[in-house]
């Protein structure tokens, strides 16, 4: 008997997709799946942090130098997958 820890999240649809690897082929097996939801950890406000009070309100969105402008990234080489 093999045992696998995953962390994964269940969709807004509410069903849990997993795919496991394994080290066995065209066999049949018995699967035991126990979940048990993570408590989500209450998300502390910036100031308690460290930031300082309002700092991302005034720097969100706040680039006020010359336009940016990604350059050019050149030619990528072709890969393929080798089998």
């Amino acid at each position: 008997m093999n045992s696998i820890q995953l962390k994964t999240r269940v969709g807004a649809d509410g069903v849990l997709k997993l795919e496991v690897p394994v080290e066995v082929t065209e066999t049949d097996l018995d699967v035991l799946v126990v979940f048990q939801p993570l408590t989500q950890r209450p998300t502390a406000a910036p100031d308690k942090l460290g930031w300082p009070t309002g700092f991302f309100e005034r720097v969100a969105g706040g680039w006020q130098g010359e336009p940016l402008e990604r350059a050019s990234q050149g030619v990528f080489e072709n890969r393929t997958k080798l089998r």
